[in-house]
């Protein structure tokens, strides 16, 4: 008998070594190295599973000679996931679905196979059985016989599914379940996700057949697997949110077919997920009493326009070292605009115990937000009450000035809609013309002219 080889990979970042090593040469991850059998080279031709038929050779054409085709998306009735992916479902992509444990990424696939009326779907799932489908499809409360459960983990028996049935969508879930017969590693390990993750890209491809899969993630919050993983997807989603608000934000990391900005908003219910259509008037309390630090804000992800609650607590330290802490916020810029504020105007922070935070336990990017965070700390600094009908728009510079923000129009008019009577803005916005507003803009150039403004 042949002796039998082994290798070791990364699992971490998909690198082979002959011999284990504790800290991998490659990603500098320590204890990542696992011993795997090599595939033997005399394994017979027809190992790959997705050789369903057979391939025809590719010739090189020239760009000119290629027809320029529109593809036809498959639409859902999930307007948020349309959104997310750029218009619908597009033929023969292939989605990798990130999240956390429990987050609900099996609802939300479960819950658009059920809508989807009139598209065959095969629903695969290798991590719980099809009565504990059926349970939640019944809480779902939503009937589709087009869609297909099918409980298995070899994707040589998932392949012949897909060859019996052929359906026009396919669900995976998860990617790390599965495990290919003509590798000798485990479930789950860098080789198996490579190798699974390959085949259903060629699947996908020469079928013109989506397939979503979800993936699961690792403890520093990136997706489990190879790197090349997300790189052999058109794809990548990222399903976010805490467990302790109802609410839950599917934004994309890579999309080849449309917008990386986008940003769909989910409320988790008991009876599934329900689309968020209007989310600023979900983020902004309805708290009737007036509260110093308490200040609005308009952001933008993606084309949506939002606006956001801010709110901010400054106290006097109890400790020698004065706390600061930011949620849903850059701590770093925190930083900056404390540092700004001390000194351009003079407030002191250096004793004070500072603490920021993004009501609805979203996480939020946009620089546009820095004004009605200045706002927020001064008005705690003061204990004086920022009118609930006042908003704000501005990057704040190093140097204390307010800058200018793209799309102010959007978030203007998304401010003049919600009820909002006076707004923020920077004085260097060009081509802005208050007049054509019923909401009225206080243009401003620096921090200085927005606390008069407000405090004085």
């Amino acid at each position: 008998m042949a002796k039998v080889k082994t290798r070791y990979v990364c699992q971490n970042c998909g690198t082979t070594s002959p011999k284990w090593m504790g800290k991998c040469s490659a990603c500098e991850e320590w204890n990542t190295y696992v011993e795997e059998i090599v595939e033997p080279k005399t394994s017979p031709k027809n190992t790959r599973l997705s050789d369903i038929d057979k391939h025809q050779l590719a010739s090189a054409v020239s760009i000119e000679a290629i027809e320029s085709v529109q593809e036809r998306r498959i639409v859902s009735d999930d307007h948020e996931l349309n959104r997310v992916l750029g218009g619908g479902i597009v033929p023969g992509a292939i989605i990798l679905l990130g999240g956390e444990p429990g987050i609900g990424k099996s609802t939300l696939m479960l819950q658009i196979a059920i809508h989807l009326r009139g598209v065959k779907i095969l629903y695969v799932s290798g991590e719980e059985s099809a009565s504990q489908i059926k349970m939640r499809a019944d809480r779902i409360g939503v009937k589709n016989k087009d869609c297909l459960i099918l409980t298995e983990t070899n994707l040589y028996n998932i392949f012949k599914q897909l060859k019996s049935n052929r359906p026009d969508l396919c669900v995976i879930d998860s990617i790390q379940t599965l495990y290919s017969p003509a590798m000798e590693s485990t479930a789950g390990s860098v080789s198996q996700i490579r190798e699974c993750a390959g085949e259903l890209q060629r699947f996908a491809k020469e079928t013109h057949t989506p397939v979503f899969l979800i993936g699961h993630i690792t403890k520093e919050g990136n997706i489990a697997g190879p790197k090349v993983l997300e790189h052999m997807v058109d794809t990548v989603l990222q399903f976010e949110g805490q467990h302790h608000y109802a609410y839950r934000l599917l934004r994309t990391k890579k999309n080849r077919f449309g917008s990386t900005a986008e940003l769909g908003i989910y409320e988790m219910l008991h009876d599934g997920l329900r689309q968020v259509t209007n989310p600023s008037e979900l983020l902004i309390s309805e708290n009737s009493d007036q509260l110093s630090g308490i200040c609005i804000a308009a952001t933008i992800e993606g084309m949506r326009p939002l606006l956001i609650e801010t709110q901010a607590l400054v106290s006097r330290s109890a400790y020698g070292t004065p706390q600061r802490s930011a949620t849903g916020f850059d701590s770093r810029r925190l930083n900056m605009l404390l540092a700004v504020l001390e000194k351009k105007c003079g407030f002191r922070f250096g004793d004070k115990d500072v603490f920021t935070n993004i009501t609805g336990g979203i996480k939020v990017e946009d620089p546009a937000i820095d004004l009605a965070i200045i706002c927020a700390l001064l008005s705690s600094f003061e204990d004086v009450t920022v009118p609930s009908n006042v908003c704000f728009a501005g990057e704040v510079g190093l140097s204390g000035e307010v800058r200018s923000v793209n799309r102010i129009e959007q978030r203007i008019l998304e401010a003049d809609k919600l009820g909002f009577k006076k707004m923020f803005v920077s004085s260097s916005n060009k081509g802005l013309n208050p007049d054509k507003y019923d909401i009225k803009l206080v243009q401003v150039s620096n921090v200085q002219e927005v606390y008069t403004n407000l405090f004085q």
